[in-house]
């Protein structure tokens, strides 16, 4: 079963789409919570869950959008990196489609370190 871990950007981002876009927000946790959790849970690797909700980007992040949210939402991506090795789910960021390369930089940014972080770990072992 995977578990959720969250960047430390996570919470602010919640606590802005909460205020401002709330169904944005709903719609995009229900995709995770409902769909891709589920899929995760229920495949050999997190590379192997494909979707249309889903889109791929660099470093193996992974982000989830607001589609069957209902009518009117703006473009959301709630930004997600699967560690297999861990079966761990980070949450990293949550935007929309203006903040897109900022977003996916900060994503990748914070897979790097999580990579780094491991090998570190590894090789103190």
């Amino acid at each position: 079963m995977w578990t959720l871990a969250y960047s430390t950007q996570w919470p602010r981002d919640v606590k802005h789409y909460e205020k401002k876009h709330s169904r944005e927000l709903a719609a995009v946790l229900r995709n995770l919570g409902q769909r891709y959790v589920p899929m995760l849970n229920a495949s050999p690797n997190a590379r192997a869950v494909q979707a249309g909700f889903l889109h791929h980007e660099p470093e193996g992040v992974v982000a989830i959008d607001q589609k069957g949210g209902g009518v009117g939402l703006q473009e959301t991506r709630l930004y997600t990196f699967a560690d297999d090795s861990t079966q761990t789910l980070w949450l990293i960021t949550v935007g929309n489609k203006d903040d897109q390369p900022d977003d996916i930089q900060f994503s990748r940014k914070f897979v790097e370190s999580l990579k780094a972080e491991s090998e570190n770990e590894n090789k103190a072992q």
